[in-house]
């Protein structure tokens, strides 16, 4: 199709519902004909929506609007486009058999000396690779095993916590826990490409991304193995280089034990991206599926990680483990506190808390904004460490979090302490305590300040109240349809806001503004529904859950509304034409 549609279209006049549903119902059947196994109507749905003018539109509105990198420039240096760009970028974009290096940044690792390596590609091929995602991760959502979790639509770190604890919860299991290292590094090609199965034309471009290289400084390196980390589809193709493991451990076990004791005590493999658990009652099971993993693994490239893989018992000394931020393990207790299974004490109690490296890496956080505020006035550093304390504690609130929540607060106060009494070196401790922690109902010691209105305070880790996550159901996707199980997901999400979480209810899952459900990937905002300079309040009734395009369509709209009203109406002085006057209370009087 080859209409210059800039001169048909304006980017601010399409109809981005129409839009939205068109790419999404194509998505949906892609995903059922994969559940079906009808691999001659995916590769059809597949290139009719990449060839979509809707499907090209969505694509750049994603990496032009939505997408939270979208200010980090590729080789080419462009950060950002017009409107006119985009349209002219939409209708160009189509799949070739070449593609555009990728920019390398090295980006330090958090709690390690090393580096990532960051693979950042042009605005151009972000949009062709979401593109090519659009049309992929509903045929591989199909396929992908129940128990992966990284980078996947609908899934979460939280989902594969609750996968674990639910595994071993109520029996004590031997459990691997393996990292891989440097997956994205190391992925062969030739397997990744052979196990697409896709169509030749699909298969040139990807393969064009793997072999396009990379510009480090004055540059250019060759890439013979790995996919770039940092690419819009990098995720997706290291999730289908490692799709087969669970399975393959299964089938091991199950000819180890015999099929029927498999059953019984099935081996469970909980994976989130490049980290996963392995975990059984059988030792010997679970050093035997290490071998095969490793073997696995050698075929596509990759290996174990020696410094990260560890075989322990979840009742021995050192019992404990980490997984994605979280600290597991079980410990022996009495007969009050014991676990139960159908009404028999078990004699242990499994605890799930967060990684003591990540609890002093939070604080370390929060006393190093505290040392930018030295001279900063009090409501400046509350308004930058609450955003803090806020996602932190969200992030832990499903697991065994209020004694860790607490510490956090008691060494918070201890640095706020060391803070007041830096600014204020000649005043007496009572002094300082009365002007930076105040009373409020039933609670005293906190540190806020008196606005004009209300007391602006600072948020306890605390006040965060425990609530256990729900698992996804097992092969649950985003793409069968069933938006109603989605949104009322997102709204219980521990790292939603409760704000948005409410809007998001009384919404039933929609934008008020387009009228489309939310999904997973969507940016959502919270506009006043009557701005505030037309009088609007800051009330939950007059706010509102958008998509973010759709706020900024809105608020251009809101803009013009407030313009309209301030501006001043003015006509031209009869008895001096050149001479512009503001129209007086009565018509027809005019100055002299």
């Amino acid at each position: 199709m080859n209409t210059n549609f800039n001169s048909m279209y304006e980017w601010a006049d399409i109809n981005w519902r129409k839009a939205e549903r068109c790419v999404y119902k194509l998505q949906k059947r892609i995903f059922r004909a994969s559940q079906q196994g009808n691999v001659k109507l995916v590769h059809k749905l597949q290139r009719l929506l990449i060839s979509s003018w809707y499907g090209k539109l969505m694509a750049v509105r994603r990496v032009s609007r939505n997408n939270q990198g979208k200010k980090t420039a590729g080789i080419d240096g462009v950060k950002s486009l017009t409107p006119t760009q985009r349209l002219t970028l939409a209708s160009n974009l189509k799949l070739s058999h070449k593609a555009k290096p990728t920019r390398r940044v090295l980006i330090p690792k958090p709690g390690s000396d090393e580096k990532r390596s960051l693979g950042i590609p042009t605005i151009e091929e972000r949009a062709r690779q979401t593109l090519v995602k659009q049309a992929m991760e509903p045929e591989w959502e199909a396929k992908f095993e129940p128990n992966s979790y990284g980078f996947r639509p609908g899934r979460s770190a939280h989902d594969a916590i609750e996968a674990i604890f639910i595994a071993i919860n109520k029996k004590p299991k031997w459990v691997l826990d393996a990292d891989i290292a440097k997956c994205f590094d190391k992925i062969n090609h030739e397997k990744l490409l052979e196990k697409l199965q896709t169509y030749p034309t699909l298969r040139r471009q990807v393969k064009a991304w793997l072999k396009s290289g990379v510009i480090q400084g004055q540059s250019w390196f060759p890439t013979n193995e790995g996919t770039p980390q940092g690419g819009v589809i990098s995720p997706l193709l290291a999730n289908i280089a490692l799709h087969g493991m669970e399975e393959k451990v299964k089938l091991h076990a199950e000819t180890l034990l015999g099929k029927r004791r498999a059953k019984r005590s099935t081996v469970s493999l909980i994976r989130y991206a490049d980290d996963f658990v392995v975990m059984h009652k059988d030792e010997q099971v679970i050093r035997e599926c290490t071998l095969v993993i490793r073997d696995w693994l050698a075929e596509m490239g990759l290996e174990l990680k020696p410094s990260k893989t560890k075989v322990i018992h979840t009742q021995s000394e050192d019992r404990d483990f980490n997984f994605l931020g979280f600290n597991i393990a079980q410990y022996e207790t009495g007969l009050n506190h014991s676990g139960k299974c159908n009404g028999q004490l078990l004699g242990f109690k499994t605890f799930i808390k967060p990684d003591k490296e990540k609890v002093k890496a939070h604080v370390r956080k929060l006393g190093e904004v505290i040392a930018r505020h030295k001279s900063a006035p009090q409501a400046a550093l509350i308004k930058e460490l609450n955003p803090i304390i806020r996602g932190w504690s969200n992030y832990n609130s499903t697991v065994v979090s209020k004694e860790v929540f607490s510490y956090c607060d008691y060494i918070l106060y201890k640095q706020l302490r060391r803070w007041a009494k830096r600014r204020h070196p000649n005043k007496s401790a009572s002094w300082v305590a009365n002007k930076y922690w105040h009373s409020e109902g039933n609670r005293n010691w906190v540190f806020g300040v008196q606005m004009e209105d209300s007391l602006m305070k600072l948020t306890n880790h605390a006040n965060t109240k425990i609530v256990r996550h729900v698992k996804v159901k097992g092969m649950k996707s985003p793409y069968d349809g069933d938006l109603t199980y989605w949104s009322s997901r997102m709204g219980k999400h521990p790292e939603m806001p409760n704000e948005k979480a409410a809007l998001l209810k009384k919404q039933k899952g929609k934008c008020n503004y387009c009228g489309q459900y939310f999904r997973d990937g969507d940016l959502m905002e919270i506009d006043h529904v009557t701005p505030k300079a037309l009088g609007g309040s800051n009330r939950r009734d007059n706010k509102q859950l958008l998509h973010r395009h759709c706020h900024d369509r809105k608020t251009a709209a809101d803009l013009i509304s407030i313009r309209d009203k301030n501006r001043s109406i003015e006509e031209p002085c009869e008895v001096k034409v050149s001479r512009t006057v503001l129209k007086t209370s009565r018509a027809g009087d005019c100055p002299a």
